[in-house]
């Protein structure tokens, strides 16, 4: 492996230092540094240098739904975001649910081989939500599955549920949750209030979240297991969260870059790419999500990055998939909501959008600190940066971006996986 070495670098945002890599670990970091001829050189020019960032909740669509995406698009769009590691939810075709299928997953990753791709096992036998999936012969097989989920689905069933939670106590794995009791969302199209009412759209209730982070937080607590719940929308489900917190339960929370940014005003004009679940929801709940973010209430950022091809999403509404674009984007959404305002500073950001993931997908190589020794695993960020979001410039296989056209604070510049430069100045490097 060539040797590295960045010049000019901020990490977390501080004092500019050089670091040299050799054999994809940080040699030396000090001013001035020099390395033998040969040695591949990135000048980062005073730029913010943070520990590669991790995403717990990606949709890559493949196998069956590469129309969409698939692990090499996806692949391009994280690295760069500056995104070094993804995890995968299983709602492909076939499903996530054994080891057969899962091992392609991390194989296809290994093979694109520019960000570290985990599969998420799925919790149930074909999502269905009736039956425990090969748990333990995913945990045990190649691919490695430290995180298993029913993503799309609730894992309604709340025996099955006290199952999942048992064995993933006794597997040292994780249960991320999609909290939504469907016997209250049945139909739902957006969140349940004065502009769903307005606009004739069936309302999807904060209380169909609140209601199943409440009962799983119980479930893990008596279980001892790790529970992650997807994708927090309602203000509600933070006070459920914080007692169980307080509690000693092992329970984790992600937000969206989406819900930290966007509410449902933006649906008044029925367009399909707003269209999300959960739904967006008021400018209260954002806040909220922002305000217990910053506490450590939720834990992490992470995209619910959910390409559609265009056949899904430009259609009416009803007939619409629910998702959005969130790898290239995300990064900037959490500049903008967070930094900006002064909610969070770089060391923040790389708990929120690095060191957390990691720790909860039990990632022993990524989120680690920026020092001798370590893995050189890195994202660059311009802080400085502006950039018009255009959803056809990306490097998903789809365009359905929310933010087509925003004007957008900071960029990804260049990202590093343990040595070697995956993303530069926009492009991926092969």
């Amino acid at each position: 492996m060539t040797d590295l070495l960045i010049t000019d670098a901020k990490p977390y945002g501080e004092d500019a230092v050089d670091l040299l890599v050799r054999d994809g670990v940080v040699a030396e970091i000090g001013t001035g540094l020099s390395a033998p001829e040969g040695t591949e050189v990135l000048d980062a020019g005073g730029n913010v240098l943070l520990p590669g960032l991790v995403d717990l909740h990606v949709h890559l669509r493949e196998p069956g739904g590469e129309e969409s995406e698939t692990i090499e698009t996806g692949s391009h769009a994280a690295a760069l975001g500056g995104f070094t590691a993804v995890f995968a939810m299983p709602n492909t075709d076939p499903v996530a649910d054994t080891a057969v299928v899962v091992e392609h997953v991390r194989r296809r990753g290994e093979e694109v081989g520019l960000v570290d791709v985990h599969p998420v096992g799925a919790v149930t036998t074909g999502l269905k939500g009736e039956k425990l999936a090969e748990l333990g012969t995913m945990a045990a097989s190649a691919a490695q599955v430290r995180m298993f989920s029913d993503d799309g689905r609730c894992v309604h069933d709340p025996l099955i549920m006290r199952r999942a939670l048992e064995y993933a106590s006794a597997l040292d794995v994780v249960i991320a949750q999609h909290a939504e009791d469907h016997r209250l969302t049945g139909g739902a199209q957006a969140h349940e209030g004065p502009i769903a009412s307005r606009l004739g759209l069936a309302g999807w209730p904060a209380t169909a979240e609140e209601t199943i982070v409440a009962r799983d937080c119980a479930l893990a607590r008596e279980a001892g297991a790790a529970l992650h719940v997807c994708h927090v929308s309602s203000l509600h489900s933070i006070a459920v969260l914080r007692a169980a917190k307080a509690q000693g339960v092992r329970v984790s929370a992600e937000v969206t870059p989406h819900h930290l940014l966007l509410t449902d005003g933006r649906l008044t004009g029925y367009d399909p790419v707003n269209k999300v679940n959960p739904p967006l929801r008021t400018g209260a709940d954002t806040q909220a999500m922002r305000e217990a973010l910053a506490e450590g209430v939720i834990d992490v950022v992470a995209t619910d990055h959910a390409p559609h091809a265009s056949q899904y999403k430009d259609t009416e509404w009803a007939a619409a998939k629910p998702g959005m674009l969130g790898l290239q984007t995300a990064l900037s959404v959490v500049i903008h909501t967070m930094v900006e305002p002064g909610l969070l500073d770089w060391h923040g950001v790389a708990r929120v959008m690095s060191e957390r993931p990691a720790e909860i997908g039990n990632l022993a190589d990524q989120g680690r600190p920026i020092a001798v020794g370590e893995p050189a695993t890195f994202a660059l960020v311009d802080p400085d940066a502006q950039w018009t979001v255009r959803g056809a410039a990306l490097a998903s296989k789809a365009a359905n971006t929310p933010y087509e056209g925003m004007r957008l604070p900071g960029a990804a510049v260049a990202t590093v996986l343990r040595g070697r430069v995956t993303a530069r100045d926009g492009k991926v490097m092969a």
